[in-house]
């Protein structure tokens, strides 16, 4: 229109009905790489926030960009779907698998999975005694969260009293704040093994294996009250009766 018809710019854009100040806008180069580079910096190193404590972070970083413009970036890299990231444990320091001397020193903690004969999962949790190997207790259920695990601590409390250290893995039921957090309430130190050592944890890896072959392989349970009635009859014999090397 301007170069054929020798309209000025004005005309040329009120007849398109275009906005003369966008039609001379110019992208300012660096600065789209720029918000790119800090977004994807900030998801890496936060993965759990969205779109506006994003936001809010680069405005206290002093960047005054509209907020508009950043969530167009932020949408175009297609950070608004959630991402799951794995999650990261802390460093575990290698440690020797611990003899105590004397029994309610240190406990160890491991769980299970089996299926019943309809094909239900379940789990089961294991507690051992370091000292003998005896196993103090087995629970059996669908689900056993950390408030389960907790609650099976304190009845274990009441019977003989609680150890100094407890041995886990890195479980999701162990790595929570629940058991961390009431391990130092009752002066118990928490100690994890490090990632794909089990035998850190050798005294329960030995009496998973024995559950497993004595028990879980042996039978096939329809119910759970099955697998808790046979689970208590082995345990007792396990603790009280059975030969051991």
């Amino acid at each position: 229109m301007v170069s054929e018809h020798e309209l000025s710019h004005r005309q040329a854009c009120k007849a398109v009905h275009l906005s003369s100040s966008s039609h001379r806008y110019r992208r300012k180069e660096g600065k789209d790489e720029e918000i790119t580079l800090l977004l994807h910096e900030l998801v890496e190193k936060h993965p759990s926030i969205g779109f506006w404590q994003s936001y809010f972070r680069l405005r206290r970083m002093g960047y005054t960009w509209n907020h508009k413009r950043v969530y167009r970036f932020y949408t175009a890299l297609k950070l608004n779907i959630r991402r799951r990231r794995k999650r990261r444990l802390p460093a575990r320091i290698k440690q020797a698998l611990f003899k105590p001397e004397q029994p309610n020193l240190v406990w160890s903690i491991d769980f299970m999975a089996d299926s019943l004969w309809d094909g239900r999962a379940y789990q089961l949790l294991n507690i051992v005694e370091d000292f003998n190997r005896k196993v103090l207790h087995v629970e059996v259920d669908i689900s056993l969260p950390t408030l389960r695990l907790i609650r099976c601590l304190e009845m274990l409390e009441v019977i003989r009293g609680l150890p100094t250290m407890i041995w886990v893995d890195n479980g999701s039921e162990l790595i929570s704040a629940a058991p961390d957090a009431w391990c130092k309430d009752h002066g118990i130190t928490l100690i994890f093994i490090q990632p794909g050592m089990p035998m850190q944890n050798g005294y329960v890896e030995r009496g998973n294996g024995s559950i497993r072959r004595e028990l879980l392989n042996a039978y096939v349970f329809r119910t759970l009250d099955e697998v808790r009635q046979q689970a208590e009859i082995w345990r007792t014999d396990y603790d009280e009766h059975r030969p051991h090397e």
